[in-house]
This record gives C-alpha cells, sequence and structure tokens, in this order.
C-alpha cells in the first residue's frame, strides 16, 4: 500500500474513531445514570455478561495464536467476534444499570482496596482501549498490517486486561447482588 494510499485511509476513519471514542463513554455515563421508570430489573443480566467478558478473554487469546500460527482468516473472524462481544457487553451492561441499583460491594480490609483497585483500573482501561481497538481494527481492514502489528501490541494487553479484569470483578461483587 502506498503511502498516500495510508494517508487517505487514515484520514477516512479518523474522525470516526475520534467521535466514537469520546461518545461512547460519555452516552455510557449518561445513560449509567438514567432509571427506567415501571420496568423490572434486569437482575439477570451480570452473569451473562461476565460471562460475555469471559468469552471475549478467550478469543482474543486463541486470535493472538491464530495470527502467530499464521491462520489470517481465523484471525480476522475472532477479532470481529470479540469487537460484536464487547458490544454486546456495553449494550447489557448499560441495560443492568438503567434498570437496577448499583450493588455495593460488601467486602472489608484489604480485599477492599483490591476490588476497588481492580474495578478502577478496569473502567478506566475501558476507555482507554476504545481507541486502541477501533485503530487497531481500522488498519487491519484497510490493509495497513506494519501499522496493524504496531498499535496491536499495545491493544492487546490492555483489552485483554479489560475483560479479564470484567469477570474478577463480577466474581467479587457477585456475593452482595441482592
Amino acid at each position: 500500500m502506498s503511502n498516500k494510499q495510508e494517508i487517505l485511509d487514515d484520514k477516512k476513519y479518523n474522525k470516526l474513531i475520534v467521535v466514537l471514542s469520546i461518545v461512547i463513554p460519555i452516552v455510557v455515563a449518561i445513560l449509567f445514570g438514567v432509571r427506567i421508570p415501571n420496568v423490572e430489573p434486569l437482575s439477570f443480566l451480570p452473569p451473562i455478561y461476565a460471562t460475555i467478558n469471559g468469552l471475549t478473554a478467550i478469543i482474543l487469546v486463541i486470535a493472538f495464536f491464530a495470527i502467530k500460527n499464521k491462520q489470517v482468516v481465523l484471525h480476522e473472524n475472532l477479532m470481529t467476534t470479540a469487537i460484536w462481544c464487547s458490544a454486546l457487553f456495553l449494550i447489557m451492561y448499560v441495560a443492568y444499570h438503567m434498570t437496577s441499583d448499583s450493588t455495593k460491594f460488601g467486602g472489608e480490609g484489604t480485599i477492599k482496596y483490591v476490588y476497588y483497585f481492580i474495578l478502577l483500573t478496569h473502567i478506566l482501561l475501558s476507555i482507554v482501549v476504545i481507541p486502541f481497538v477501533l485503530i487497531t481494527y481500522v488498519r487491519a481492514i484497510t490493509n495497513n498490517i506494519e501499522k496493524h502489528k504496531k498499535i496491536a501490541r499495545i491493544t492487546f494487553p490492555l483489552w485483554l486486561y479489560v475483560a479479564v479484569t470484567g469477570v474478577i470483578v463480577y466474581v467479587m461483587i457477585s456475593p452482595y447482588y441482592a
């Protein structure tokens, strides 16, 4: 791919990436504070979206090994699936919080600090990873493979951390669900 084509592809997608990277966290934050009146709480969702987070982590690891073994099509399909899993997680997460009160962590002592550290880093990195995932994906679909590989080295561990800590947060908070 020529440099001129790379620049055109980057410009074509950069605005969308910036907009989505800003809009998604803002919309989630706004919706997190919205309560839908007269709706039954969707209390069945947390184990489902935690499972989707776990599935996302597994898919990411399998996709990593697929590309290491030069299984490009499998890698592409797995990464697309991981993106859809993350989107599905986000929709369920927001739906749960629009119908249910937040659950307070009931642990005491050191475990409380461990929980809040994991939760805080999970939340912050879930915001930070959005543009990384989008840029990495765009570089793949525009066949800018060298730049894709470069950013994927950052995106992969961030996204994997977010997926795994999502499961850990669920496991740690689940005893305190009403």
